[in-house]
């Protein structure tokens, strides 16, 4: 992780206003998509997206998250509101409206949190790839499909102890069967280039916040795209009551589909994203 300052200073950086600087790339020109990734993972996993849908004639942007990828490691910042802040630097440095946020698994509570706290002026529609965030994973006494808190502390300290290890008992699990060993590889070195202290702090505030209340007041145009075999963001647990809290959300399940879909199903998840944005474009 790079911690040279210089780089808020340098071509495909944006500096934020704790000093963090953020790495992005933007591919394209027209009605702008802009790319958040998941848990761990960086701008490098909307690769099989932003070129295909820059030919198509749309601008693509995508960058890492702080903490994660090629960004700085400031060792703070670390939750739901800082980060929604950072998508609107990210925003504003690009001076750019009418966005269709495409959000992978983790990204889908910045997203929703974005849209809470800071209004949608920006936003034409958004779209919930494999969402891992929303709408509550912990049971609780008013959420009993949840989750026992029990099982997240057990995989973080899985996860602090060994992280490459925790990765490969998962790695199978997260693509479609038949995957080659060199995506599994590609998947892991991305995930192992983010920050630790990054990966355990959002770890455990995904898991802490309940985002039901915010996604009921979201009023631009929803798409949650959803595979119907993912194992780490259930669809039961996390597409289908996300799509249902949203005033004008809409649910696609694939058939099959992974957590891995980004990637297996590139093609189809390429094109509903490139109808989707066209209608909210309209």
């Amino acid at each position: 992780m790079n911690h040279d300052p210089r780089l808020a200073t340098l071509p495909g950086f944006i500096r934020v206003r704790d000093d963090t600087a953020l790495h992005y790339r933007d591919w394209g020109a027209g009605a702008p998509l802009v790319f958040m990734s998941g848990w761990t993972l960086n701008a490098d996993m909307w690769h099989y997206q932003s070129v295909p849908l820059a030919h198509a004639g749309f601008r693509c942007v995508a960058y890492d998250r702080r903490g994660h990828g090629r960004s700085s490691d400031p060792g703070r910042g670390y939750d739901y509101d800082t980060l929604a802040d950072d998508l609107e630097a990210v925003l504003d440095a690009l001076d750019l409206s009418g966005v269709t946020l495409v959000g992978h698994s983790f990204a889908s509570g910045e997203i929703v949190r974005y849209l809470s706290r800071h209004g949608a002026r920006r936003v034409a529609g958004i779209v919930l790839l494999s969402p891992a965030s929303t709408p509550c994973l912990l049971k609780t006494a008013d959420n009993p499909h949840g989750l026992d808190a029990s099982l997240f502390a057990a995989s973080l300290d899985e996860m602090l102890t060994s992280f490459p290890d925790w990765i490969e008992r998962r790695a199978e699990a997260y693509f479609e069967p038949g995957t080659s060993r060199a995506v599994i590889q590609w998947t892991a070195d991305m995930m192992l280039r983010a920050s630790l202290y990054a990966a355990a702090q959002l770890s455990r505030v995904q898991v802490s916040t309940d985002f039901r209340r915010e996604l009921a007041q979201i009023d631009v145009p929803a798409l949650v795209l959803h595979g119907d075999s993912d194992a780490s963001a259930p669809l039961e647990l996390t597409g289908g009551p996300t799509a249902a809290l949203l005033a004008h959300g809409a649910l696609k399940v694939y058939e099959g589909g992974t957590h891995g879909m980004y990637l297996n199903q590139a093609a189809r998840v390429s094109a509903d994203i490139a109808a989707f944005a066209r209608q909210c474009q309209a």
